[in-house]
């Protein structure tokens, strides 16, 4: 689809359905009916950027700030491995206490087993992201958040948006598979600017794209902002699939938070990865990039209800590591 064509479709609620029915359909052609679980490993909270939409910033100060030992990282990826997890994902704020040194020992020790490694630790140099890749390291998380230069400068002070356009780049070039996303319904956002997240996402052959609604947290600049809609996050999903029907995209943790079942109706609407928590739920509750997360729970009794839940939609859970499959 064209840009006009796309934002046509954003604008009008009459072919949401067509939309949704579409993308699954294509989701099904491409990627089969399997789900992909990620085991999500949040193993720092602390953050030295400023983004305006997250609780992790560095200017929130009510926040109890974590980090896990690398005998803790391991414990949970064990813990992962052993419930069938196939992908294990490392996820923390902007933490240069995690160095290059230490986060490469931690990748080499998981590796050793038959797990792919997925990082999701932002903005690195272009060596960094060499020795994670040398140590191990499949696939990197670095949402874009939104490609309008001027709203992504706005929501991030002190930071730069042609570095994130370049680290994306970076990690391309590195042989990584490539992970972006945005977040649908900021302050300022336009259904311009989506469609233009939507292409970009084409542009540089994404290989996972998460996308969910933005909501408010309390200690941020945005606190008194409105939520995005959880239907127009889900059209922009839709959308993406439609555009690169063979990638990987998740049904994210924040459209089951704004919606009760925001994960099954994602599912039902070309999504076919679910990325479950595996920390402690007091690691959970201090990682709160917004409020109210959902799933915040014990991670064996999450799996089983989410097989029980994948099965009532007849769907299954994939056994292999979840490579996108060009």
């Amino acid at each position: 689809m064209n840009k006009q064509e796309i934002i046509d479709i954003l604008s009008n609620n009459s072919k949401n359905n067509w939309l949704f029915n579409k993308a699954n359909q294509i989701r099904h052609n491409f990627v089969g009916d399997e789900i992909h679980l990620r085991a999500l490993i949040e193993f720092s909270n602390v953050c030295k950027r400023q983004c305006y939409y997250c609780g992790l910033q560095s200017t929130n100060k009510e926040i109890e700030r974590y980090r896990l030992k690398k005998e803790d990282i391991l414990f949970y990826s064990k813990k992962a491995i052993k419930l069938g997890y196939k992908t294990i994902v490392l996820q923390s704020g902007e933490d240069d206490y995690f160095s290059s040194d230490k986060l490469c020992e931690i990748i080499r020790e998981i590796k050793k087993n038959d797990v792919a490694l997925t990082l999701s630790i932002g903005e690195k140099s272009f060596e960094e992201y060499k020795e994670y890749k040398k140590a191990g390291a499949d696939r990197y998380l670095l949402r874009i958040e939104t490609t309008d230069e001027k709203l992504y400068q706005k929501m991030h002070p002190n930071a730069d948006f042609k570095n994130r356009i370049n680290c994306l780049e970076n990690l391309k070039t590195l042989g990584y598979e490539v992970g972006s996303g945005c977040l649908v319904g900021l302050p300022e956002q336009t259904i311009n600017s989506l469609a233009d997240d939507i292409l970009f996402f084409k542009e540089i052959d994404a290989d996972m794209i998460g996308i969910g609604p933005f909501i408010p947290h309390p200690q941020t600049p945005l606190k008194n902002s409105s939520s995005g809609d959880f239907w127009l996050a889900l059209k922009v999903m839709a959308l993406t699939r439609i555009e690169l029907p063979n990638i990987n995209i998740p049904a994210t943790t924040a459209m089951e938070t704004i919606h009760p079942n925001g994960r099954i109706i994602a599912l039902n609407s070309g999504a076919n990865v679910i990325m479950p928590n595996v920390v402690s739920f007091d690691c959970q509750k201090k990682y709160e990039i917004y409020p109210n997360k959902a799933n915040s729970t014990n991670a064996e009794q999450y799996k089983t209800e989410l097989e029980k839940r994948i099965n009532e939609i007849r769907r299954f859970i994939s056994k292999d590591k979840g490579f996108r499959k060009k």
